[in-house]
């Protein structure tokens, strides 16, 4: 199965798209539209201090009656976010993810924020990786 490294290279989006904490949540969801994503890391600098999901919008804003043209990302992002590595395996990512039960996750590579999988990401490489599989057996088999 492919590492973190590998899966990245092969996104559309190959860099990092961000928000700063004290950006209000409107200016977020005009960034997740237009590059149709659910989630966007929030970077203070090149630091990671949380993420901002669709679920936080509804959950944090919507939810709460606030309003996405007063209110900062700050207020109602995700602040202890659960990162990859570019080393671990697709499997090991998939396995984070539906243990945290989380959606989106960043990968971190020396401290430095490199990217982002979805567990859409995650489940393509899956049923790909399953297909490869699939054909070499069935060529081992008739061969």
């Amino acid at each position: 199965m492919k590492t973190i490294q590998q899966l990245l290279a092969n996104k559309e989006h190959k860099g990092v798209i961000s928000i700063a904490p004290q950006r209000p949540v409107f200016d977020a969801l005009v960034i997740m539209a237009e590059y149709q994503i659910g989630a966007l890391m929030v970077l203070d600098g090149d630091k990671l201090v949380g993420i901002f999901s669709e679920r936080d919008y509804a959950r944090e804003v919507v939810l709460k009656g606030k309003s996405s043209k007063t209110t900062a990302i700050s207020e109602v992002m995700t602040a202890n976010v659960i990162s990859s590595k570019l080393s671990d395996t697709v499997e090991q990512a998939m396995t984070v993810m539906t243990e945290k039960r989380i959606r989106h996750l960043p990968v971190v590579d020396n401290a430095k924020v490199v990217g982002m999988l979805s567990i859409g990401d995650l489940v393509k490489e899956t049923i790909d990786y399953q297909r490869r599989l699939i054909q070499q057996l069935e060529s081992y088999i008739t061969g």
